[in-house]
């Protein structure tokens, strides 16, 4: 993990396209603003674990044989 210092209005940049910046600091609050290409998509963490956790109950329960009938 690398771990940056950054003040209010200061940004760092990934991999070209993505921008991170601070946008204010309250008490133990940052609030962060993030410039990304639209076809990038960008989640809160326990946002992005949720749907992981969703398109693998799905996986797990589809029923693979009534699938495959539709492709006869």
């Amino acid at each position: 993990m690398l771990a940056l210092s950054r003040k209010k209005n200061e940004a760092l940049v990934i991999n070209n396209n993505i921008e991170v910046t601070v946008l204010e600091i309250k008490g133990d609050q940052v609030k962060i603003g993030i410039t990304a290409p639209k076809e990038i998509p960008v989640y809160r963490k326990e946002v992005y674990l949720q749907i992981q956790k969703e398109n693998e109950e799905a996986m797990s329960s589809t029923n693979l044989t009534a699938l495959s009938d539709l492709f006869r």
